[in-house]
């Protein structure tokens, strides 16, 4: 969004590690990409009522409100920002959304939201076939990302035994990290030596109501997001045994 010219940000932040650590993250992204933060305000945990936060938020002339909370903070956030009409004038984007998360809410409220991801179930045909799978297996509801992640790790491990003969942890994550990763969840896929997976992310925008054929129909991707862009340099990450020579 930053490379797209949304230079500005203004964040919203939950007020405890998990908030704190979401907009530090981020406000690096955006610094090494040329943007700037222009403000921010925090939220106490299970705050209900963000009508001064949004203010601020709309008087900061950014081009981007960063929503860094989840879970009903995440909702009522974005709700009190279309109530304020903030939504039909800046870019919102939240910071840790799911599937299932970006599905409760309003299309009214939430469309034009974008959002990252590393999996949508309508992404392709390989992504269709094994959701398809999962959703008769699971009452017709549709997987998210950790759902998908989860299967494909769990299928990248038993590949790695078959192919080292072994269920030796060592010469199991030997293999893991020597195969690539491919498959319907991961596009470009492999396993650092730090341990980090890294594939291709998705920039996804939460569809308007008008937009979607059922109520499965949820992203627009926008944008793929190559792995090694997506992910910290394992030089940045601090980890003194996969650096050590």
């Amino acid at each position: 969004m930053v490379q797209g010219g949304k230079k500005k940000w203004f964040f919203i932040t939950a007020d405890y590690a998990f908030g704190h650590a979401l907009e530090k993250v981020a406000t690096g992204v955006i610094k090494d990409n040329g943007g700037e933060v222009v403000g921010g305000v925090r939220a106490p945990l299970g705050t209900t009522d963000f009508s001064s936060y949004i203010l601020q938020a709309q008087s900061s002339g950014a081009d981007v409100i960063a929503l860094a909370n989840a879970g009903t903070d995440m909702v009522n956030a974005l709700k009190t920002a279309a109530e304020f009409g903030v939504t039909e004038t800046t870019d919102v984007a939240g910071l840790l959304v799911f599937t299932p998360n970006a599905q409760a809410l309003d299309p009214e409220i939430a469309g034009g939201m974008k959002l990252t991801t590393g999996f949508y179930w309508d992404m392709d045909d390989q992504t269709r076939a094994w959701s398809k799978r999962y959703s008769a297996r699971m009452d017709g509801k549709i997987p998210a990302m950790p759902h998908a992640g989860a299967y494909s790790s769990t299928m990248h491990y038993l590949k790695a035994v078959e192919a080292a003969g072994t269920d030796e942890s060592k010469a199991v994550m030997a293999k893991m990290k020597e195969m690539p990763v491919e498959d319907f969840f991961s596009r470009n896929g492999y396993l650092r030596k730090d341990g980090r997976m890294v594939h291709d992310m998705l920039q996804v925008r939460i569809k308007t109501a008008a937009e979607r054929k059922d109520k499965n129909d949820i992203f627009a991707i926008e944008k793929v997001i190559k792995g090694d862009d997506a992910f910290m340099k394992m030089a940045d990450g601090g980890c003194e045994f996969a650096l050590a020579k």
